[in-house]
């Protein structure tokens, strides 16, 4: 299969976007690109090694990680096709301040850090968009830390399980990603029995169903409702 960037169709992609454009991107600079294929549970990167770029999801789910004082891994993002990884450790220093694991099998597009300064420095449209993805994530990442604080353990939960649904969704209702519960609470900033205690909860009350790692949202309004009062709807 041919992972160029021409044939991608990944339109929200911040290099696919500016592809092929008048005064824009030349598809021919893409092509210096690495294609890694990843198998599921593999760490593509480890916390402290050496930057080596950024990473591209071309298809596929990963998990962004990050190893706390007490040694208890983190989830600080679930990503999918189109998004970035690997982007807070570029241009900062010369280690990752993250790991990364692919959650399935995944495809990844790597450019080296000398292949996108080389680009950010040519395209003024491909920087504007960088800068613009950073002023995002930046305001993402104080807006959760500021309401998490503020929310009890089952608003935490209620909170990742609406997220997930954002993101991952099925027209069933359905979360399209299979994580553990450790995983969930991990990503929540919890602890494993307090995410079985809570979903047990939630599916007593018939707002979700869950089968081993299927979770199944039954009622999305209800769920809104209880943690309303934190305006807590991000994208992703």
């Amino acid at each position: 299969m041919n992972y160029s960037c021409t044939n991608c169709t990944n339109e929200t992609c911040l290099i696919k976007k500016n592809l092929g454009h008048i005064h824009n991107l030349n598809p021919e600079i893409t092509e210096q690109k690495h294609t890694i294929q990843c198998k599921k549970s593999r760490q593509f990167i480890m916390e402290g090694a050496p930057v080596n770029g950024l990473y591209f999801i071309y298809s596929g789910k990963v998990k962004v990680i990050k190893t706390g004082y007490n040694g208890k891994e983190q989830i600080l993002r679930l990503s999918k096709d189109g998004e970035v990884i690997g982007h807070r450790g570029f241009g900062m220093g010369e280690t990752y301040k993250i790991g990364a694991t692919a959650l399935e099998d995944t495809v990844l597009c790597n450019f080296s850090t000398a292949l996108l300064k080389d680009i950010l420095l040519s395209e003024p449209k491909v920087t504007f968009d960088f800068m613009h993805f950073y002023a995002e994530e930046l305001n993402r990442s104080e807006t959760k830390v500021k309401t998490m604080s503020q929310m009890t353990v089952r608003e935490k939960v209620i909170d990742m399980l609406l997220y997930l649904y954002r993101k991952f969704g099925e027209q069933n209702g359905s979360i399209g990603i299979e994580l553990s519960r450790k995983e969930l609470a991990d990503y929540a900033g919890t602890t494993d029995e307090q995410v079985i205690r809570i979903l047990s909860a939630l599916k007593k009350e018939d707002l979700i169903y869950t089968k081993s790692k299927l979770i199944k949202i039954l009622d999305v309004a209800k769920l809104k409702k209880e943690i309303s009062e934190h305006n807590f709807f991000l994208d992703s």
